[in-house]
């Protein structure tokens, strides 16, 4: 294989491609990552406004298109939307009965007797209304109707392989799948709230699970790395934050920021030496912040909020003591501690997750317009206890929102 200065037709490079686009509730960017892409045998499957931009261009080019409705996700389909009987929908997981619930995702294979729909199938469907003996499904794509901002950059080009077989990858397919699913409809707030969602495997007081210090990280050092990314473009220097759920680092590298900690082990919030202030307390036992009105420029919250069970009245006291403007940032992954994770976050389709997280902003009054990011695909870092099990880098989701201006 011969590193060749420009993007050849048999080559394999590494490519990055982005999405960005608009709901009624704000502004989303998804970004995903593949490594060794085979550009002889995959790029006919990218858009034609996009092959231009990566064939015979240089390491690090950068292009974008603006994508009109319907032109990649088809446009929305009326006879896609369809009635079904309530008793047609078979939702199980892990064993559990699944609720549908108004402005949800569920496999379509989940639905009896589904016109078009086969036993299995994984493919999403939304919920729209929940109507005594009846359910209304829609089968479109969650970004049907849509227009997005499509950007590719060139990563490393590794040069033309030995041979060109093999199977394609469709990235395409795989940047697009989940993108939407984080978006109400319209402007119907979605029932993440029926059935049980807060009900967790462990219910005992959380004192007793955090007792003993876990010093270490709970992403791998490239998902930190653009977890850091975030906060530093977002917390504008020398704020005071706010550390929520806080443990061994908190991953602000801005050294003019005063940061408080707030988390559930004395001993993790000790060894974290970013923290200027530290306090233990349990937010699952009592929600409200210890700090007074308007204290804080920025709040993190660090792979953490998937273990609240009461997310209404934490993001009210976020609101509270963040300053007017002030930004309140959630970051997440595909990793938790299910002994004490709720038990809706399982249920959950990933880009969902940001649904779930997005309506606790939605509900909470005095936030503003919300933003969410998602990245995927990167390669983990060689010396990462998991790389034997994946190559791939844990995702990273992150949803945030600013408090309302006076």
């Amino acid at each position: 294989m011969t590193q060749q200065n420009n993007v050849g037709t048999h080559d394999i490079i590494d490519l990055t491609l982005s999405l960005e686009w608009h709901s009624a509730q704000g502004h989303h960017q998804e970004t995903h990552h593949f490594a060794n892409y085979n550009v002889w045998r995959d790029i006919d499957l990218l858009p034609p406004a996009l092959q231009g931009q990566i064939l015979h261009q240089p390491q690090g080019f950068s292009g974008s298109a603006k994508i009109a409705p319907g032109e990649i996700t088809p446009m929305h389909d009326p006879r896609l939307v369809k009635k079904i009987k309530r008793d047609n929908f078979k939702g199980r997981f892990q064993g559990r009965e699944i609720t549908p619930c108004a402005g949800r995702f569920y496999p379509q294979g989940m639905i009896e007797n589904l016109a078009g729909g086969f036993p299995g199938s994984m493919l999403p469907l939304r919920i729209t209304e929940v109507d005594g003996h009846w359910l209304t499904c829609d089968l479109n794509h969650p970004l049907a109707g849509h227009d997005f901002t499509l950007s590719s950059t060139i990563g490393t080009i590794h040069g033309e392989p030995d041979e060109h077989g093999g199977r394609c990858q469709d990235a395409m397919e795989q940047l697009l799948h989940g993108p939407g699913m984080q978006a109400r409809i319209a402007h119907q707030p979605t029932d993440f709230f029926c059935g049980e969602p807060f009900r967790r495997m462990d219910p005992t007081d959380d004192s007793g699970f955090y007792k003993t210090a876990r010093m270490t990280e709970h992403l791998d050092s490239r998902a930190l790395a653009e977890v850091e990314k975030l906060y530093a473009s977002l917390i504008p220097g020398g704020s005071r934050v706010l550390d929520l759920m806080a443990s061994v680092d908190s991953h602000i590298t801005d050294a003019d920021a005063t940061v408080t900690g707030l988390g559930m082990n004395a001993e993790e919030l000790a060894a974290n030496q970013r923290l200027s202030e530290r306090l233990v307390h349990d937010l699952n036992q009592q929600p409200s912040l210890p700090y007074a009105d308007d204290s804080f420029d920025a709040v993190i919250c660090t792979v953490s909020v998937e273990y609240l069970v009461n997310p209404l009245e934490v993001f009210g006291e976020v609101r509270r003591v963040l300053k007017p403007g002030g930004l309140f940032i959630s970051t997440f992954s595909n990793r938790w501690f299910p002994p004490k994770v709720i038990a809706l976050w399982i249920d959950l389709h990933e880009f969902e997750r940001m649904g779930l997280v997005s309506e606790y902003y939605h509900r909470t009054k005095g936030f503003g317009a919300v933003t969410t990011r998602s990245l995927q695909g990167f390669s983990r870092p060689v010396d990462d206890k998991y790389t034997g099990q994946t190559g791939q880098s844990d995702p990273v989701y992150a949803v945030w929102a600013s408090k309302d201006q006076p």
